[in-house]
């Protein structure tokens, strides 16, 4: 049975929410981040990464959530949550599927690591970096997530969803970067992205996720 090696507050929710929407069988392991929010290095005996999500399935070990992602849909999605091959739909799919991590991510977790700077550094120089790390994050990371904050509202401007008339996998992907900025943005601007939590956070199968991976902090 395949089993998701599932880090508390991680991207790895995403992956029992979308085996909780399919129905499929799975087992999940349990790890805590340590005092300074880094996986546990029990991770690294699973993959050398020592990243998660992971997933262990019939001897293969397999990382990254777009991968594993692919890799449920091809054994256990019969067709469902995608729209059909070649169409526009098909393709909005894909471009969340990779975007999710590959453009939406780094500008979160760099608004992240600014925050942890001055909260790390000696007594001394808290002062001076927390100026210096607001001052890029002014310039830098603040523009990019309006950018992106911006290009989702409009994503899913038209039926809620960002592929199409129904929920796809592109809103099981794109559900953690949109989770994890409104713990900093709230979305006072952006009434789609408010009703599409709220949407997602309903679904029988959402919560069903949370159940099997424990307390998430940004549900």
């Amino acid at each position: 049975m395949l089993t998701v090696h599932h880090l508390n507050n991680s991207r790895s929710q995403r992956v029992l929410w979308l085996l909780e929407e399919l129905g499929a069988p799975y087992d999940v392991k349990h790890y805590q981040r340590t005092k300074d929010l880094q996986a546990p290095k029990e991770l690294k005996q699973v993959h050398p990464l020592g990243k998660s999500p992971l997933v262990t399935d019939e001897g293969r070990t397999i990382a990254e959530t777009g991968a594993i992602v692919e890799y449920i849909l091809t054994k256990y999605g019969e067709g469902r949550l995608m729209p059909p091959v070649g169409s526009d739909d098909y393709w909005t799919v894909r471009h969340f599927l990779h975007y999710a991590e590959g453009s939406a991510m780094p500008p979160l977790f760099l608004m992240l690591v600014l925050q942890m700077i001055p909260d790390r550094a000696p007594f001394f120089a808290k002062p001076i970096l927390k100026t210096a790390m607001e001052k890029v994050d002014e310039m830098l990371v603040q523009p990019q997530m309006t950018l992106h904050i911006n290009h989702w509202e409009r994503s899913i401007e038209k039926t809620g969803w960002f592929a199409g008339p129904q929920m796809t996998v592109a809103d099981v992907m794109m559900s953690f970067p949109v989770e994890a900025a409104a713990t900093r943005f709230g979305y006072e601007h952006h009434p789609r992205l408010r009703e599409f939590l709220q949407r997602i956070h309903e679904r029988p199968a959402y919560r069903q996720a949370l159940k099997r991976g424990g307390p998430y902090a940004y549900a």
